[in-house]
């Protein structure tokens, strides 16, 4: 078993989440923090790009895992996992640009 897949069962087993919720915590946590580390908008690509191409790179390397350790492959499984990865970032940037819900009112605004 490869380190990420072990990584993924040690979770699953010590945080008490099922691997479905696992992709949405982690999709959400890269999310944020891509959006606060780089002071990126919600409403940016950017910060969905990582969340993407981290879904996407955890996907290649289940395949991989695949097809090394001679274990089903189950596209439908790796779309699934990019989807619930991909979900509620994608809502929030949805949310953030045809909305004013992430908008700071100007009456709330610190003057400096």
């Amino acid at each position: 078993m490869s380190p990420l897949q072990s990584t993924k069962f040690w979770l699953i087993q010590h945080v008490g989440l099922a691997k479905d919720a696992l992709h949405i915590y982690v999709g959400l946590t890269l999310f944020l923090g891509a959006a606060l580390a780089f002071r990126w908008p919600l409403r940016s690509w950017k910060p969905l790009a990582v969340v993407l191409a981290a879904a996407l790179l955890g996907e290649a390397w289940d395949l991989r895992d695949s097809l090394i350790y001679r274990t089903r492959i189950d596209l439908w499984g790796n779309w699934h996992d990019i989807w619930n990865t991909m979900f509620w970032p994608a809502m929030l940037v949805l949310l953030a640009r045809t909305t004013r819900i992430f908008e700071t009112p100007a009456n709330t605004r610190r003057s400096s």
